[in-house]
């Protein structure tokens, strides 16, 4: 498996390390019955936590599209595995700009992951 491809099992494991960091304090089993409530619940760095998981699930689909079709159209691997890793470093950063409460560096750094997607794609243009 390439490296790239590891990556994208890493994108797709750490939005449910941001979900147990916004939802393991303090939950219990009758509450983790009901867990689309306990999330409206949150509030400070742990509905900042639940917020950075929903926006890095949905990084998952167009990142993974991206490796894929660059792998397929012959992007050269180093190419991928470069954006791929690059990628992942902007989403650990965004998410913990999330957890800080800076939104410009979030929003920089989304768009700096956003940017190695589109790199993926030009590249295999």
């Amino acid at each position: 498996m390439t490296t790239a491809y590891w990556c994208v099992l890493i994108a797709i494991i750490l939005p449910y390390i941001w979900a147990a960091m916004a939802r393991i304090p303090g939950l219990t089993l009758e509450r983790n019955l009901i867990p689309r409530i306990v999330s409206g619940e949150l509030s400070g760095i742990r509905q900042r936590s639940y917020w950075a998981h929903l926006n890095a699930l949905e990084a998952i689909a167009p990142f993974a599209a991206a490796v894929i079709i660059a792998h397929v159209l012959g992007v050269p691997q180093h190419t991928i595995d470069t954006l791929a890793i690059v990628f992942i470093g902007f989403r650990i950063a965004h998410a913990l700009a999330y957890l800080a409460n800076l939104g410009v560096l979030r929003s920089l750094v989304f768009l700096g992951g956003f940017g190695c997607v589109i790199g993926l794609f030009v590249a295999a243009a």
